[in-house]
């Protein structure tokens, strides 16, 4: 773990950046989604709810999502449900995160970049498309093209040979401890910055933003 007010000291050779809540502000339209679905059955959603479910794939929030609502075996109807919500809310309101564009640049000016992200290969090229991404940022991993998504290593192992990089010497950007586990597990390096608040996110590095000016000095240094 970095210690705090630190920029880490290593320059990794790729990154391999995270999609939903890291670079396109998808993580309120999955809420709105996720609470439409949670009201059809006469359910509230909140924080608790959200913390269970960010960072997962589609496939595993919804088994997830068919137990806490007595529908056991329902999950692929209530992912369809889920997609088909959270689909046409990112096409009316998703944009790019705060400091994302700038972050991307930098980093694809020095180092091999890609995508890695639990969301399904068409919900990812929506978000990518919607925050700016698609012309830029042409090699992605989506969640549901590996056996296992995240945590497990899968999507970022495929990830880092997609860009020629040995994940020891890749470092992901991360917004969810899903995604850090994910990361960690493929034997990379990480960067977070947490959606939701954590008092020890496990990053090796962590900030609370993109437009974090140390981590724009940081990358600018590589």
């Amino acid at each position: 773990m970095q210690p705090a007010n630190t920029t880490p000291d290593w320059t990794p050779a790729g990154v391999v950046f995270d999609c939903d809540g890291l670079l396109v502000d998808t993580e309120p339209c999955w809420t709105v989604a996720e609470t439409v679905l949670f009201a059809r059955r006469g359910l509230s959603f909140g924080v608790p709810e959200k913390t269970r479910l960010i960072g997962s794939s589609l496939s595993d929030a919804s088994k997830s999502l068919a137990v806490t609502f007595g529908e056991e075996g329902n999950g692929p109807s209530i992912a369809d449900e889920l997609l088909a919500l959270v689909t046409a809310v990112i096409e009316a309101e998703g944009a790019a995160m705060p400091g994302a564009r700038r972050v991307v640049d930098l980093v694809a000016q020095r180092v091999p970049v890609a995508v890695a992200s639990n969301s399904p290969r068409r919900l990812l090229d929506v978000a990518l498309r919607k925050g700016g991404f698609s012309r830029d940022l042409l090699i992605t991993v989506a969640g549901d093209e590996v056996v296992h998504p995240k945590p497990a290593a899968d999507i970022y192992l495929r990830a880092c040979e997609q860009i020629g990089v040995t994940p020891v010497d890749a470092v992901a950007f991360e917004d969810s401890v899903t995604g850090l586990r994910a990361a960690q597990a493929a034997g990379m390096r990480t960067v977070g910055i947490p959606t939701l608040p954590h008092p020890k996110f496990p990053a090796d590095y962590t900030v609370t933003s993109l437009t974090c000016p140390a981590l724009a000095t940081w990358v600018a240094g590589w």
